[in-house]
C-alpha cells in the first residue's frame, strides 16, 4: 500500500467517528465480553494506557472495580473523548487526544504519563490502521512507553466469521480505489445507524498477528475469541514486551 491509499484510508475513518462518534458511541454502552474477561484478570494495581479508548467506558468499568493505578484513555474522536471525560473529571483517568497514525502521537502520552506502562490495551483498534509499515511503527512506540515484561492486550474484529457483517463489505470503487490499491485483508464496510457511513477494517487472522508480534519486538502470551452471537466476532491476544 502506498502512502496516499493509505492517507486517503485514514482520512475515511476520521470523517466516518467525527460524522457517527455519537451514534457509534450509543451502541458501545456495555463492554465486549472479551474485554471483561481481559479485566477479570488483572490485578487491580496496573497503569494502563487504553488505545482507542473510545467512550470510555472501560474507564468507568476499572474505576466500578476499584482499579488503584493511573489509567490513560487515547483517541482521536473529540466527540467520543467527550463523552468518556463526562462524570469523571474528579476520577482518577486522564483522557488525551492523540491520533495513532500521527508520527508524535507517542508525546502526548509521555507529556500526561511519564514513566513506562504495566498494561497496554487497543480493543478494536489495529484493525483500523492501514499497512504493516505503520502498524509496526505504532508498535515501537508502544513497545517504548511499556516496561521491561510488560503487556499489550489488544483485540482484532472477526466480521468474516458473521454472516451478517460481511454483508456489509461494499466494493472499493465506493471510495475511487481498486482492490490493488490494498493490501491483502483489507475491506470497506458500510455502518447503517443515523445515516450510511464507510470504514476501513482489516481482517486479522492469528498467523499474521503472529508474525506481526515478533517483528514488533512481543511475544504472543496467549490467545482467545469471543464476542458476538458466534462468540468468535473477537480475537483476543495477550502480548509480552521483549
Amino acid at each position: 500500500m502506498n502512502n496516499e491509499t493509505a492517507a486517503r484510508l485514514i482520512a475515511l475513518n476520521k470523517q466516518f467517528y467525527q460524522t457517527f462518534g455519537r451514534e457509534f458511541s450509543s451502541t458501545r454502552q456495555r463492554l465486549q465480553p472479551g474485554v471483561l474477561r481481559v479485566l477479570d484478570r488483572l490485578i487491580g494495581d496496573e497503569s494502563i494506557l487504553d488505545l482507542g479508548c473510545g467512550n470510555g467506558e472501560m474507564a468507568r468499568e476499572l474505576m466500578r472495580r476499584g482499579h488503584r493505578a493511573p489509567y490513560t484513555g487515547v483517541d482521536f474522536s473529540l466527540s467520543l473523548l467527550e463523552v468518556a471525560r463526562h462524570g469523571w473529571e474528579d476520577a482518577p483517568a486522564t483522557f488525551v487526544r492523540a491520533d495513532l497514525t500521527a508520527a508524535d502521537w507517542d508525546k502526548k502520552i509521555i507529556a500526561s504519563m511519564p514513566g513506562p506502562f504495566d498494561l497496554v490495551t487497543a480493543f478494536a483498534t489495529l484493525h483500523h490502521i492501514p499497512g504493516a509499515e505503520m502498524r509496526l511503527n505504532i508498535l515501537s512506540k508502544i513497545h517504548a512507553l511499556l516496561r521491561p515484561g510488560g503487556r499489550l492486550i489488544h483485540s482484532e474484529w472477526q466480521f468474516l466469521s458473521s454472516e451478517k457483517l460481511s454483508g456489509r463489505i461494499q466494493p472499493w470503487s465506493e471510495i475511487r480505489l481498486s482492490p490493488e490499491d490494498v493490501d491483502p485483508g483489507d475491506y470497506l464496510l458500510d455502518w447503517r445507524g443515523g445515516g450510511r457511513g464507510l470504514r476501513y477494517v482489516h481482517h486479522f487472522d492469528e498467523a499474521e498477528l503472529e508474525a506481526l508480534a515478533s517483528a514488533g519486538g512481543f511475544r504472543v502470551r496467549n490467545a482467545f475469541f469471543s464476542d458476538g452471537e458466534n462468540g468468535r466476532l473477537g480475537l483476543y491476544q495477550d502480548w509480552e514486551r521483549l
